[in-house]
This record gives structure tokens, C-alpha cells and sequence, in this order.
């Protein structure tokens, strides 16, 4: 199938799928007429890519869990490895959004929002408190 096809049934933009391609995450064939020409093994990894993705895995995990995935002789320790290394980052960065939403919260309810030019907000812009 095309490159427009692939996109329709994966879900994905043909710019991704090229990107995809550029990187070496797939591999289509390629029609005798220079066209590529996509599988439906090509478009089970575009959607394995897109879940994957989704799920905040950056490229260069996915192209481990991909290779993982096609090895049939992957120990699942191996692909738990990945997946909790990404847990303990999202959690790392909820803990850090969380305080930076404590620290504006703080500063929007110190700022009296009025017509007066003096502004805790502006201030702790300017020289941090």
C-alpha cells in the first residue's frame, strides 16, 4: 500500500511515517517503481509506535521496545527495565510541576490584581523574591 494508505489505517501523518523511515524505525519495501511500498507488518509498527509514543516513550525507546518486541527471545525484565525508567521520569516531572504550580499559585494570590504598579509576580521575575 501507499504512503497516503499507511497513514489512513496507522492513524499517522505521511511526514511521520517518512520520519520514521529516515530514522530507521521501518523499512518498507520499495516498488519497482522507486514508491514505497508499506505491509501490514509496517503498519502494526506505525501503531506500536503511535501507542508508544502516546505513552510519552521518547524515539530512542521506542526503537528499543520495537526491537525488543520483534525478538522473540526478549526476556520481559528487559522491556519492564524501559517502562519504569519512564514512570520515575513522569513522576520526577509531576513532582516538579507541582511545585512550580505551588510557587505561581502562591504568587498570583499575593498579587492584589489592582491598579496599583506594585506586583509580587513582577518581582520575583526580576531578582527572584
Amino acid at each position: 500500500m501507499n504512503i497516503g494508505e499507511a497513514s489512513e489505517r496507522s492513524g499517522l501523518p505521511s511526514k511521520t511515517i517518512r520520519y520514521y523511515e529516515d530514522i530507521g524505525l521501518i523499512r518498507p519495501d520499495r516498488g519497482g517503481n522507486g514508491y514505497r511500498d508499506y505491509a501490514a507488518t509496517d503498519i502494526h509498527k506505525l501503531r506500536f509506535l503511535q501507542r508508544s509514543r502516546g505513552l510519552g516513550f521518547s524515539v530512542e525507546e521506542c526503537r528499543q521496545l520495537l526491537a525488543l518486541y520483534e525478538d522473540k527471545d526478549r526476556a520481559s525484565v528487559d522491556v519492564k527495565d524501559i517502562a519504569e525508567t519512564k514512570l520515575a521520569e513522569i513522576d520526577r516531572k509531576i513532582r516538579e510541576l507541582t511545585e512550580l504550580r505551588r510557587t505561581l499559585e502562591h504568587l498570583v494570590h499575593a498579587c492584589h490584581g489592582n491598579d496599583r504598579p506594585d506586583c509580587p509576580i513582577l518581582e520575583e521575575l526580576s531578582d527572584g523574591g
